[in-house]
């Protein structure tokens, strides 16, 4: 650890404003502190998440304000390219130490190098390897790793040097049940601070507070994810009813206005009636028409100005609401019968390579709606799994097919075509809908007015997966069977909290692979069938 004492330990953004090359604002005057706590970032994508971690770090400098580290920073590696020859030790940057370890063991290390020798080196090494649940030898080669155990060795990197703080950007993506296991067992022992981009729910409920960022700046909510959705429900209930106030202030005032023009209206008749029978000097009548004039128009004015103001509480209060809450959708009926067969594999075997089966003797049935997920360790054919159900692929032995209509979103969602509009998808996929009621239909899913307009290529990971599922649920009559392929993967959780509705309106059967358990409750997975390697 550092030297600087435990309780002065903290990294603080003082009014940091950062923007991008082309000038596009992506953190405006923010200030927020992080002391010696797991704190959980969460918000958008785009909102500047990655970039708040950048800054703390120092990989980025702000425009304005400051940057201040009390403490040491530790970040994960990201490993995209490797060399041949780079190892466990090498990502952790302790080659030569290990060398002389090594030199010294065969006794040819020099008398300088012995006494500068870490003999507790391995040890650690072994350790920090063993809190992400990974037991491998220091010369392990980087390149003979799967993606998800080198996310695992990247984050045991950020902890072998023992950090005052830890900044983690979306450490469980892509990895299976068993490494987001790791990196919650990890993070619920840490006891330095950390601060944690993450839309993984299971292990956003390891904090002890969530930063929920917005492109208004920062707010922090003590305690974990759930605690932190209870906070945002009662947020809710008061947006809601400052709503229906607002609702209420703008009727009364057009109500009292409408009773001010009617009144004016009886006593101008009245003063016209009693100028006509001559009643009154001409002057007067003038005079008074004129005061009348002038009265109805500041009356005008004056409920021009109370509308106005009314009105505008009231769209601020519906902006809040809509900002609060989650999507909510009705679909069409499948019409799909309990009894009737939905998918059925048996005794399939498939292999990339006819000596080396990724899925050998498997069988299974999905009848009526039933939701099952595809689960297991990385690398045994999940995905696989999926694609001969659809199709795409042929068994070497046995069958695997579906056995109604079905809608495969993969993980690239290639049933949409990029260069085109969502609404013009949506018409491709849906032939029989006029287009009043293609609109309707991706209202639905939020898309309403010019968002239907937009071109698929430009639409974020989330919009993009909530397109795809309006074309293909959104339509007079929803397939039977659904196939997803690990739908919420990089998606924030506002996104994700959007295609969970979708899915849950949805009354056929699902067959899903994914790693995310709270996903998978929350859209009502009653079996899992569970692939195991070879």
């Amino acid at each position: 650890m550092s030297s600087v004492s435990s309780l002065a330990r903290a990294l603080s953004l003082a009014d940091v404003s950062w923007s991008t090359p082309d000038g596009h604002t992506v953190l405006s005057h923010l200030s927020i502190d992080f002391t010696q706590e797991r704190a959980g970032i969460v918000g958008r994508n785009g909102v500047g998440k990655s970039t708040l971690l950048r800054l703390l770090s120092g990989v980025l400098e702000p425009e304005r304000g400051r940057v201040i580290r009390a403490g040491t920073v530790g970040t994960m590696r990201q490993i995209v390219q490797v060399s041949a020859e780079e190892t466990i030790a090498d990502l952790m940057e302790v080659g030569p130490a290990l060398a002389v370890l090594k030199r010294a063991e065969q006794g040819t290390a020099t008398l300088d190098e012995l006494a500068e020798a870490d003999w507790t080196l391995e040890a650690r090494m072994a350790e920090a390897l063993a809190q992400v649940g990974l037991d491998m030898a220091p010369d392990t080669r980087l390149v003979t790793l799967s993606g998800g155990q080198r996310t695992r060795v990247a984050l045991a990197g950020a902890v072998f040097a023992a950090p005052d703080f830890l900044l983690l950007d979306e450490p469980t993506n892509d990895l299976d049940r068993e490494g987001r296991r790791a990196v919650r067992d990890l993070l619920e022992g840490w006891r330095a601070g950390a601060v944690v981009v993450s839309h993984d729910r299971e292990l956003l409920e390891t904090m002890d507070a969530i930063v929920e960022m917005t492109t208004l700046g920062a707010a922090r909510y003590g305690g974990n994810w759930s605690a932190y959705r209870e906070r945002k429900a009662v947020e809710l209930a008061a947006a809601e009813q400052d709503l229906a106030a607002a609702e209420r202030k703008v009727g009364e005032v057009r109500r009292k206005a409408q009773v001010t023009v009617e009144r004016q209206q009886r006593r101008d008749a009245a003063g016209s009636r009693k100028a006509a029978r001559g009643d009154m000097p001409r002057i007067l009548a003038g005079a008074r028409r004129d005061r009348a004039e002038k009265s109805g128009g500041d009356n005008a004015r004056l409920a021009d100005r109370l509308e106005s103001a009314a009105t505008q509480t009231l769209n601020e209060a519906k902006s809040r609401v809509e900002r609060l809450e989650t999507l909510t959708v009705s679909l069409a009926s499948t019409g799909l019968a309990a009894e009737r067969g939905v998918a059925e594999v048996r005794d399939l075997r498939f292999g990339h390579a006819p000596d080396a089966p990724l899925l050998r003797g498997l069988t299974f049935k999905i009848m009526g709606p039933e939701r099952v997920a595809i689960i297991g360790p990385n690398g045994t054919g999940k995905s696989t799994l999926l694609a001969l159900i659809a199709g795409s692929l042929t068994p070497e032995t046995g069958t695997a097919e579906a056995l109604v209509p079905f809608a495969f979103l993969d993980q690239r969602l290639s049933l949409l075509d990029p260069a085109e509009t969502i609404v013009e998808n949506f018409a491709r996929l849906n032939p029989g809908m006029d287009e009043n009621a293609r609109r309707a239909a991706l209202a639905r899913f939020q898309f309403r007015a010019a968002a239907a307009d937009r071109v698929v290529g430009t639409l974020s990971g989330g919009q993009t997966l909530r397109a795809a599922l309006a074309c293909v649920l959104g339509g007079p009559k929803p397939p039977p069977l659904l196939m997803l392929d690990e739908p919420t993967n990089h998606l924030d959780l506002d996104s994700i909290a959007a295609i969970e509705a979708g899915l849950k309106a949805y009354d056929g059967a699902l067959l899903v692979v994914s790693h995310d358990e709270a996903f998978l409750d929350t859209v009502g997975v009653t079996r899992r069938i569970e692939l195991k390697p070879e």
